[in-house]
């Protein structure tokens, strides 16, 4: 069984921008995709590599949600192509489809919980959905264990409505976590919440890359989430990458556009 995951200092957090370009385990390729006549994304291209963090700016309707759906396969491509861990997305099978989907972990922006269920039945759930059986201790030993490393095990049987808005983001983390997934989609993770529960967030994003080298994609509008989240960052405008590059570099960007987002 863990300990509990240190809540990192700024100083202690991993240097954001400094993490290795590993294997390519997301590559989007020139990919389209509009609802009628609103075009949505109009070829998007973009690389997530092993163990990194990519934050995506955007303003509203600039194709964020669309992209994450289009990741796993929820909608359908008009043109172009999504690789996931070796596999292109469009061209497996539904039995394959859910099986890579499997490696792959949500946080939504509303957390997806079952509020009828309690914190501990909230993580059995997933478990239970797994092929195989196991026993109640080894049940147990998972659930305290995801709780411990989002400090949360104090509230195992708690409903959660009993819970504040920062500690349901840390249960659907937790919920997440539980399945070991590869990769991770962030979905605004810290809209909502104030600014020290947003930091809290933030840092527990940082944690979750180190310990359990995930990939992930952040989709934010939390400018300060991005500061201390990202490796890298782009900028979707039109549904297109405009820009990419660390938060220093955007930041200090020539285009007036792009440096908005950080002014």
């Amino acid at each position: 069984m863990t300990s509990p995951l240190p809540e990192p200092t700024l100083a202690e957090s991993p240097d954001a921008t400094a993490a290795p370009m590993g294997e390519l385990v997301v590559k989007l390729e020139h990919v389209k995709k509009s609802f009628g006549t609103n075009h949505v994304l109009r070829g998007l291209s973009l690389e997530l590599h092993k163990g990194e963090n990519l934050v995506v700016l955007g303003r509203s309707g600039s194709g964020k949600s669309v992209l994450i759906k289009c990741l796993v396969g929820l909608v359908e491509l008009d043109e172009g192509r999504v690789h996931i861990l070796g596999q292109d997305v469009a061209g497996l099978p539904r039995a394959e489809l859910l099986l890579l989907r499997r490696r792959i972990g949500f946080l939504f922006q509303s957390s997806a919980l079952y509020d009828s269920m309690t914190v501990r039945e909230n993580l059995e759930f997933p478990l239970r959905r797994q092929p195989g059986k196991r026993t109640a201790a080894e049940l147990e030993a998972l659930v305290v264990e995801a709780l411990q490393n989002v400090g949360l095990e104090a509230a195992m049987e708690r409903l959660p409505a009993e819970l504040s808005g920062g500690m349901r983001k840390r249960l659907g983390l937790a919920r997440t976590l539980i399945l070991k997934p590869e990769i991770m989609l962030y979905d605004e993770p810290t809209t909502g919440l104030d600014a020290i529960t947003s930091k809290e967030i933030s840092k527990l994003i940082l944690d979750v890359q180190r310990i359990y080298r995930t990939s992930s994609i952040i989709i934010t509008h939390d400018i300060d989430c991005a500061r201390r989240t990202a490796n890298r960052i782009i900028v979707l405008q039109d549904g297109r990458c405009t820009a990419q590059g660390s938060f220093e570099e955007l930041a200090n960007a020539a285009d007036p556009w792009t440096r908005s987002f950080f002014e």
